[in-house]
């Protein structure tokens, strides 16, 4: 169910993202309200997002620059901070990647992405430290009603993301809106994730859920 007013916890950590296009509807769309996904400014922020995902998934450096992983992933990094709301160092994400808007999402360090990750940033996605995706992985923070008459006008709501610190997403995993996922967690491939999983837990299936726990292990300081 969408939100009947705006969220001020969650709008104050917009204020801290990078490249945000602030309106009324962007505020509606962080607080989970329903908003006009139409509205001139959010339409603009998706273009551009869809314009540098472009840019980003054909890019390779030519050869005649004798490039290496390392130059590649310092390209990239500076290619990801010119649209996304934060980047830790260390990060890589292989292409093809999709976004929405891209400033609403937060990537801690030391965090990779193998190919086709796709994340519908129409809501906070905050990826903590440490963390791996398979490939083809799929976030969705954007979301409808199940009344058609909303849909039919084109609004729409959003609810965050979180994925916390040393997790490991398997390859073709889906996580739906609203969900927080703790830390230390590993999510099995093909599994879709439809609730909060607490930390330190193994889980898997359609509706995932937990199948063991792991030996927790110290909070680690990034230097």
């Amino acid at each position: 169910m969408a939100a009947q007013e705006k969220n001020s916890v969650e709008l104050e950590k917009a204020k801290q993202l990078a490249h945000v296009p602030w309106s009324e509807e962007y505020e509606k769309m962080i607080s989970g309200m329903l908003y006009d996904s139409h509205d001139p400014s959010l339409a603009a922020a998706r273009f551009k997002a869809r314009a540098w995902a472009h840019e980003y998934n054909t890019y390779f450096p030519a050869s005649s620059t004798n490039p290496t992983f390392d130059t590649l992933a310092a390209d990239r990094l500076t290619r990801l901070r010119s649209i996304l709301g934060h980047v830790g160092d260390d990060t890589f994400i292989e292409p093809p990647f999709r976004i929405d808007y891209g400033c609403n999402i937060t990537i801690g360090t030391r965090f990779y992405a193998n190919f086709n990750l796709t994340i519908l940033d129409c809501s906070l996605v905050a990826i903590g430290e440490r963390v791996m995706f398979g490939p083809n992985v799929s976030v969705f923070a954007a979301t409808h009603e199940t009344e058609v008459e909303s849909r039919r006008r084109d609004i729409e709501y959003g609810r965050p993301v979180v994925i916390g610190d040393d997790c490991w997403i398997g390859g073709h995993v889906v996580i739906l809106p609203g969900v927080t996922i703790g830390k230390g967690v590993t999510v099995a491939a093909s599994s879709v994730v439809t609730k909060d999983v607490p930390d330190w837990s193994v889980v898997m299936g359609s509706p995932a859920r937990v199948v063991k726990t792991v030996l927790p292990v110290p909070d680690l300081k990034e230097e």
